[in-house]
Parts: C-alpha cells; sequence; structure tokens
C-alpha cells in the first residue's frame, strides 16, 4: 500500500453536487448540461437532458459512496460478495430518487426548468446485465443489503449487448443486438488503475522452492485483463451506499504493431477482438463447442477476476490470506460462479504457497451455494476435455478435492459404491463431465434452497446424497423483492394510499402492510383502491397500445404470465384457456359475459425451439382472436415485446390476476408472484415454489389453486402416463387441441404446430393434460368471483396486506444473521471537504 501526505490547495466548496434543494438541483442539471454534455438548451435533446440529470443525481450518490468506502476501508468490516453472472438492475435513475429521498425534489426542479420527468426517466437505456428471475434476484438482495447498511460488493460481468432485444416478426421471436451502451452509463466509473490478469488455457508445470517443497505453476495459453467498472447502489434513506463492481474483458495488448506494419490489418487487432469477447453478450448459445468454451471462459473470467479484487481489497486494509474468511462471505448465485471454489484454491496454495488443509478450510468457511433449480439439466457441467483444454489447473485442484471427498464418503458410507459415483465431482458415466453444483456443495459451508418446498425437493431429490451426507449445510431461505422498486417506485398512486393509511414505516419494513387489514372492509378505501387499480391499468393499456398496436380496455380483467418462455412454465396451458373461452363463445355454448385481456411476456432462450414455437402460438391465438368480431369486445391476446424490468413496473401495478402455473415440483421460487400479490393483484396456481408461502400468508379463500401436487406428480409419471388418453375422454380438450393441429390458428398449416400437438399427446412432461380440467374449473371460479367487484377488491387489498414476508429485507436479513454472520455498519456523511482533506491516500 503506497502513501504519501500532501498539502492541498485552498477549495471553495460549493454545494452545487450535493445540494438537494430545487434550486441547487436545477443548478447541476445546467453545469452537467454545459460541462458534461458540452450543451446549451438551443441545440440539446432529451437524451442530453436525461444524461444531465443523471450525472446530477450520481453526484448526490457520490458522497455517501465515498463516505461509506472510506469507513469501511479504516474499520475492515466482514463484507458480503454476492457472485452472480446476472444483475437485471432496470433503470437506475428512477430508483436512485426513491433511495435518496428527492424524487418529489427532483420532479419540481425539472418541472421548474420546463421538463417533464417521466419523459426524462423514458430515456434510459435499460441495463441487459440480466435475463430473469436470477439477476433480478441479485438486483434486489444488493438494494436490501445497502438499506441494512450491510457492507457488500455485487460482483458479475460487465456484458456490452446483454442476452438479445426481443422483437416479433410475423409471431416468431426474432432476437437483435440490445445495445444498450451505445450512449454510455452515467452510473458508473471504469477502475481501469485496479483492472486485473486472467490465466486461459496453456499447461501447468511443477516446481520446487528453496526449502525443496513442490508447488504447481500455470502457463497460460493466454491472458485476458479485467478491467472493473462501479456502479454505486444507494440504500433507502440511509448513508450507506455498496458497489455493484462489474468487469470488462480487455486485451493485454490490444494492438500488435509490427502484425500492422507487415499489412497484417486484421491481425493487428485480433487479440482485442478475441479478448472482448468474453464479456460482449449474456449466455453465449452452447449448443456449439465453441459456444461452452466461451461461456466456461465467461464464467471463470469474472470469477477470477472477482477473486483477485478481493484479496487486494483484504491486503490493503492490512490482513493477510489467512484471514480471508474471517472478513468475506461470499456467495454463489446458483452454479454459475462455482469455479469460485477452485479458484480461492488456486490462489491460496498456487499464489499465496498456503499448505492445503489451511487454503480449504478457509475455502470452505468462506463460499455459501444457493440452488435455484430442481431441473437436473440446469446444473451446469461441462465435458473434461474441454474443461482441461481452457482450466488445466483447476482440474488438477478439482481432482485432488474430489479424491479427498471421496475418501470421506467412503468412510461415512462403507462399501455403497454406488453413491460414490453419485457424489463424485467427476461424471463418470459416459463422457465424463465436471459437475459444477457438486462442486459448489463441496466448497461451500452452507447450502440454501429459495422456498420452503425447493428446499425440501432438493433434500429429497436433486442433492439428496449431499444432504445423507451433510444434513447440517442445508438451509431455507425464501427470495423477496424489494418494495422500493416494485411498490414506491412502480406504483406511485398505491404507496400514497398506503402511506397516508398507515404511515411510511412498511417501506423498509413491509410486514407492516398487515395494518390495511382492517381498511378492507371499508367501502370508501375499497373504492379508492379500486379507482388505483383502474388507473394503473389505464396506464397499462397505454403502454401495450404503444408496443403492440392492440387496443385493450381497462375495465377488462387483466389477465397476466409473464416470466422466461420455459415449457415447465407451462405458457401453453394459458393458450389452452384462451382457445376453450373461444371454442366456447364461438360455439354458443357459453354465456361468457366477462370481458378479459390475456397478457404474455417473456423471452425464450435463442436455441429453445420449443420455447419460441410457444411464443408464436401466443401471438397466432391472439391473431385469430383480437381480429374476430365476435369475440373481440370479451377476449384480447396481448404478447409484450421484450418484456424487462421497466415494463415489469408498469405490468405488476396494473394486473388483476397473476398467473403462477408452472407444474408442481420444478420452480424453484418465483419473485413475480411476489411482485404481484403486494401490488394486489390475485394469484391462479399450482402448489409450486413459493406460491406455497404465499397462499399460506393470504389464506387458501384469496388465491386460485389448481392442479397436482407435486408428489402427485411423481406418483402420475411412475404409473406410466398417458396424455393421449386423457385427450380421448375429455371432449372439449380435445376440441381445443384440434383447433390447433388441423392449421385453424395457422391459416391452414398443419406442421406449424405440429411439435406442440405431439409432445402434449405423447408425452406431456410437464403433465398440461393432466391439469387441464383443473385449471379449466378453476379458471371458471375466477370469473364468477371477479363479477363481484367489492369481493374481488377486498380480496385484492388483503394480498397486499398479507406480502409483508416477502421482502428481500426479510431474505437478506436471514441470509447475514444464519450464514454470512455479518453485521450492519452504519455510516456517517461526511461533509465533502472532510473527505478531501484525508490525508492517507491509497
Amino acid at each position: 500500500m503506497l502513501e504519501r501526505r500532501i498539502n492541498p490547495p485552498p477549495v471553495i466548496f460549493e454545494d452545487d453536487r450535493t445540494s438537494v434543494t430545487t434550486e441547487g438541483l436545477k443548478r447541476a442539471f445546467y453545469d452537467h448540461l454545459f460541462y458534461t454534455q458540452g450543451k446549451f438548451p438551443e441545440i440539446a435533446g432529451l437524451g442530453d437532458y436525461y444524461q444531465a440529470l443523471a450525472h446530477a443525481v450520481r453526484d448526490r450518490t457520490l458522497q455517501r459512496w465515498i463516505s461509506s468506502v472510506a469507513d469501511h476501508t479504516a474499520t475492515a468490516p466482514k463484507t458480503v460478495a454476492y457472485l452472480s453472472a446476472e444483475f437485471l438492475m432496470g433503470p437506475h435513475m428512477g430508483n436512485n430518487l426513491i433511495n435518496l429521498g428527492i424524487y418529489d425534489t427532483v420532479k419540481k426542479a425539472v418541472q421548474e426548468i420546463g421538463l417533464d420527468l417521466n419523459e426524462l426517466l423514458r430515456q434510459e437505456e435499460e441495463p441487459g446485465l440480466g435475463n430473469g428471475g436470477l439477476g433480478r434476484l441479485a438486483a434486489c438482495f444488493i438494494d436490501s443489503l445497502a438499506t441494512a447498511e450491510i457492507p457488500a460488493f455485487g460482483y458479475g460481468i460487465r456484458y456490452e449487448y446483454g442476452i438479445f432485444y426481443q422483437t416479433i416478426m410475423d409471431g416468431w421471436q426474432v432476437e437483435n443486438t440490445d445495445k444498450w451502451l451505445r450512449h454510455g452509463n452515467p452510473w458508473e466509473i471504469q477502475r481501469a488503475e485496479w483492472a486485473v490478469e486472467v490465466k486461459l488455457g496453456g499447461h501447468t508445470e511443477q516446481y520446487q522452492d528453496d526449502l525443496g517443497r513442490l508447488h504447481v505453476r500455470w502457463a497460460p495459453e493466454k491472458t485476458v485483463a479485467g478491467v472493473p467498472f462501479d456502479s454505486p447502489i444507494v440504500g433507502y434513506k440511509v448513508t450507506t451506499t455498496n458497489t455493484l463492481r462489474l468487469w470488462r474483458a480487455e486485451a493485454t495488448e490490444a494492438f500488435d504493431f509490427s502484425q500492422f506494419n507487415r499489412g497484417d490489418y486484421l491481425g493487428a487487432v485480433n487479440k482485442k477482438v478475441t479478448s472482448e469477447n468474453l464479456t460482449k453478450a449474456l449466455y453465449p448459445n452452447d449448443e456449439t463447442v465453441q459456444g461452452k468454451e466461451l461461456r466456461l471462459e465467461q464464467q471463470y473470467f469474472f470469477v477470477s477476476c472477482s477473486l483477485q479484487d478481493m484479496v487486494r481489497i483484504h491486503k490493503a486494509r492490512g490482513m493477510e490470506p489467512d484471514t480471508f474468511d474471517q472478513k468475506f462471505a461470499i456467495q454463489l448465485n446458483d452454479t454459475h460462479p462455482a469455479i469460485a471454489v477452485a479458484e480461492l484454491m488456486r490462489l491460496l496454495v498456487d499464489d499465496h504457497l498456503m499448505p492445503w488443509d489451511q487454503a480449504w478450510g478457509i475455502t470452505t468457511r468462506t463460499f455459501s451455494y444457493t440452488n435455484h433449480t430442481l431441473l437436473p439439466e440446469a446444473l451446469e457441467r461441462w465435458p473434461l476435455d474441454l474443461f482441461k483444454r481452457i482450466l488445466p489447473r483447476h482440474l488438477e485442484i478439482i481432482y485432488e478435492i474430489n479424491a479427498r471427498f471421496l475418501n470421506d464418503v467412503r468412510i461415512k458410507f462403507l462399501g455403497d459404491d454406488s453413491r460414490l459415483a453419485r457424489l463424485s465431482l467427476i461424471d463418470e458415466s459416459g463422457e465424463r463431465y465436471v459437475r459444477m453444483a457438486h462442486l459448489a456443495c463441496v466448497g461451500s459451508h452452507t447450502i440454501n434452497g429459495v422456498a420452503e418446498l425447493h428446499s425440501e425437493l432438493l433434500k429429497q431429490d436433486v442433492l439428496k446424497d449431499f444432504y445423507e451426507m451433510w444434513p447440517e449445510k442445508f438451509t431455507n431461505v425464501t427470495n423477496g423483492v424489494t418494495p422500493r422498486r416494485w411498490m414506491v417506485l412502480s406504483n406511485p398512486r398505491l404507496t400514497k394510499l398506503v402511506s397516508e393509511t398507515i404511515g411510511e414505516g412498511w417501506i423498509t419494513d413491509l410486514p407492516q402492510l398487515s395494518k390495511l387489514e382492517p381498511h378492507a372492509e371499508d367501502s370508501a378505501f375499497r373504492d379508492s383502491w379500486r379507482a388505483i387499480k383502474r388507473a394503473n391499468k389505464v396506464d397499462l393499456a397505454a403502454l401495450i397500445l404503444r408496443r403492440t398496436g392492440v387496443t385493450v380496455s381497462p375495465d377488462s380483467m387483466f389477465d397476466v404470465l409473464v416470466k422466461r418462455i420455459h415449457e415447465y412454465k407451462r405458457q401453453h396451458l394459458a393458450v389452452l384457456h384462451i382457445i376453450t373461452l373461444y371454442h366456447r363463445l364461438k360455439s354458443g355454448r357459453s354465456a361468457y359475459t366477462l370481458p378479459r385481456t390475456f397478457i404474455f411476456g417473456g423471452k425464450a432462450a435463442p436455441g429453445y425451439t420449443m420455447a419460441k414455437l410457444m411464443i408464436k402460438l401466443i401471438n397466432a391465438v391472439g391473431d385469430v382472436v383480437n381480429n374476430d368480431r365476435d369475440v373481440h369486445d370479451l377476449l384480447k391476446v396481448v404478447f409484450l415485446p421484450n418484456f424487462n424490468v421497466t415494463y415489469g413496473q408498469c405490468v405488476y401495478p396494473g394486473a388483476d390476476l397473476s398467473e403462477q402455473i408452472s407444474l408442481a415440483g420444478k420452480e424453484a421460487s418465483g419473485t413475480g408472484n411476489m411482485k404481484f400479490a403486494m401490488n394486489g393483484a390475485l394469484t391462479i396456481g399450482t402448489m409450486d415454489g413459493a406460491n406455497i408461502e404465499i397462499r399460506d400468508q393470504v389464506k387458501p379463500e384469496n388465491f386460485f389453486l389448481f392442479g397436482h401436487t407435486a408428489s402427485e406428480v411423481h406418483d402420475i409419471k411412475a404409473s406410466g402416463y398417458r396424455p393421449r388418453d386423457i385427450y380421448e375422454v375429455n371432449a372439449e380438450l380435445r376440441a381445443v387441441i384440434d383447433l390447433i393441429q388441423t392449421g385453424f390458428f395457422s391459416r391452414g398449416d398443419t406442421e406449424v404446430f405440429k411439435p406442440i400437438v405431439d409432445n402434449l399427446l405423447d408425452h406431456d412432461p410437464y403433465l398440461l393434460l393432466a391439469d387441464y380440467q383443473s385449471y379449466i374449473d378453476c379458471q371458471d371460479v375466477v370469473s364468477d368471483t371477479y363479477r363481484d367487484g367489492d369481493t374481488w377488491a377486498r380480496m385484492s387489498i388483503l394480498n397486499s396486506a398479507r406480502s409483508g414476508k416477502f421482502s428481500s429485507d426479510r431474505s437478506i436479513a436471514e441470509y447475514a444473521k444464519n450464514i454470512w454472520k455479518v453485521e450492519a455498519v452504519p455510516i456517517t456523511l461526511k461533509p465533502e471537504k472532510e473527505l478531501y482533506m484525508r490525508n492517507g491516500i491509497r
């Protein structure tokens, strides 16, 4: 650590970078318009105005941020490091205004300038740093960590292009480049001075030190630089501001001048191109060998960067590696960062020459692992040859970890060779693979699921052998979402009503929403609640019209299913319901008079053919239904393209019915169900994931339950499930399936949806047909209930009032106490002058 003393010149400190008065904010806005954007009002556009305001708001975070870093550097508290391949942050501006407590002041300042804050907020490009629930959970968690004043870093990848920008053409998903960084990111600061080098490929060499001890060095084929970009994560109305540190890959030598001089212009920049590919896009398609290589390199890259950074911070605070586990608690968010177990061992054993047993003790006391899936295919594994080619040293370390681990297994389960094969970190059943979930389990002191059912199913099935080996490692932490973004920012009308009724304490203590329960019996309160819901639906209808061209009525029920498109999430079951209603109306078999708008949204993985076909089916049914004059006033079907956090902030407050219809035993948790519930939507769902806990909280009479349970699903499959038998005996279901397979929704083309129909009739792995009648009957109950607006409003209020458990603040409190063993470190806001005058410069 370099230290020097300086005698700073006299500085006149103005308040334009910290003032939160209307006048101070206006001065700051113009300052950044002139000196950051280089514009004056006559030639500035909305993008310039957004950038100027964003920099002015960022200035207000920096004093808090630097105060937090200064205190954490001085006191060296135990720090949480949340490793995640995704951080689906959503737009920063609105959330920062809420957490800084200056939303209304900024709105007034902008209005006095002659601008509309909502219009400026719409200029922000949403960071393309995640895809679904995994990344959004990480974003909620780092918001709650800062609000709880717990020192923390979020570590991930600064994807240049994100996953993809989804458009719909002729009903099909089309993947376009997500250029979220095209106008820059005003919220981040590049920290080039803290760049690290990451090795890839090559071979290992053994050598002896001066004392004759054997060590290993890694001679890489190539080296890539990792450059950190930091964004402040502001806690709600506290000084604590943590750091989201994302890594960009760069070539260590970006330009080969000798090749350029020889006329090889492409070769001169080849290293730059190949190196930067590591962080170009989220989740490269791994159907090819090249895709698998890139994805493994990508995961190792951000893990290695992050661990090297933690070691640097630890040393800068004056501590040695042997106390690393006392100062860092590292959470592995699913299996993507599981290679961190082997990487920390490499850093301790190879770089710091620590004895194996000591290094292993530090490693296992440092890591904890969150499992997010019950789908075996989602538990990452890498072909051994590929793994060895990219990470030769890590494979050696994994072999050693495995040998020692399996020896412990032999001792505990004497003579059980089949258990050895099941638990091994190397899958030897065919082509040999490295099992990343196994590595995470062996290298972590705690393993948690994300809902009560999910955690139990991990013990009973997916990780059963590990549970029997180490039952004390297993626990549950039910997921949660931050009420700051998903209520205060997303639903200001409801926030105002709730705060006027019960005070503002619920914003950081969500269980206080229970104080709303008595008001469910107040007719005037119910009327206010319904008026707010309708106003939110008007906003959502306007968004739908802008994005799809479809006009929907806010007086219809908004029936919403928005999430990643996957067969187990069963969006196509909801489509069967739409076709059922359509068929009833067209055949004159229904006196159905309740208008419904079905709203879908979500992305399918580029290589997931069946999921993309499901999107086509939704849009094909919508084309027919929306253009049929006999029914278009009663049924509307909308697919909202490129569903993201921004759209979610409008969709969740506007929903009447939340569809959480995954096959029981397949969804780990679900967090969309929580966002819907706290905004007053009622849920139709199965006994799956967090649905079970939501139903427990809101009470069964306020939840629409259908479908088989996880144990019944197991029994049905074990008994030899024959979906075609259900099709043959259920006349209404048969009519619905026949409409699809005869080409009614595809202009007579019987081949388009044949894969879906064949899969349902001959395989149906997610039991759509087995759950169909229960789902249809339950939806009929939904319709009957919605017709009584007063009853529905009462149920809606109770859903929100009883959703207090599902705050990410509660989740983080459980992690902090039971897993990480960390405590809050309140930060005192330091004046700029004090921060400027600090003599210790690191």
